[in-house]
């Protein structure tokens, strides 16, 4: 089960997230957004061994490059409508490539996206809500029932560790991503809130009841 911490802002939040063998840190660079961070403030916050993922939204190639060589990213997550050629710039090994399946009303056109953006990327988000995350918004998880990316695929969208178990057992996604519903305010998450809902995924992935 890949885990994702989203939002990060604070080396406390990164700390136990490491602690906790979360997989990805994701640090969001689009100023409009209240989880925003610059890359020097980025650069600063260690992560041991996650990978460090970046959230970008309207930025192309050549700053998405630049800002992943002064924060020391591992991924960019492409949260906007950069093309295909944009994201074959960065690197598709290094590409988080974001689907809202909400604006699509037919499975079969959802295919097509994924299909799209394939050979440009190394992993799919699929998300609800506001360019950049963190809308607090969940997808319909049943009409993700049995879906085939061609790369492993991530869940976001209002996850925690209530309604996790739910999310996996309906979607069966590759990983999840959690963000605003464990924070006490943006940028700032909740510890007890973090464990929790990371408790919960591993749980499901283990063959567990979850929470």
């Amino acid at each position: 089960m890949l885990i994702k911490i989203c939002g990060i802002t604070r080396q406390e939040d990164i700390d136990i997230a490491s602690q906790l063998n979360v997989r990805f840190c994701g640090f969001i660079f689009h100023p409009q957004s209240r989880r925003w961070v610059t890359p020097v403030q980025a650069a600063a916050l260690r992560s041991d061994s996650m990978l460090r993922v970046g959230v970008f939204v309207k930025q192309q190639a050549e700053e998405i490059l630049r800002v992943m060589d002064m924060a020391c990213l591992d991924f960019a997550q492409l949260h906007g409508e950069q093309s295909v050629e944009c994201a074959l710039a960065v690197g598709a090994q290094r590409v988080i490539r974001v689907v809202r399946p909400d604006r699509h009303c037919h499975r079969a056109l959802l295919h097509k996206a994924l299909q799209q953006y394939a050979a440009s990327c190394a992993m799919y988000l699929l998300d609800a809500g506001l360019f950049g995350g963190g809308s607090g918004n969940c997808l319909e998880w049943q009409d993700l029932s049995g879906l085939r990316a061609p790369h492993p695929w991530m869940l976001a969208g209002g996850l925690n560790a209530v309604n996790v178990h739910n999310a996996l057992s309906r979607c069966k996604p590759d990983g999840v991503d959690f963000n605003s519903s464990i924070e006490d305010a943006p940028g700032v998450k909740n510890a007890a809130k973090m464990r929790a809902a990371v408790y919960a995924a591993l749980t499901y992935s283990d063959g567990g009841d979850g929470v």
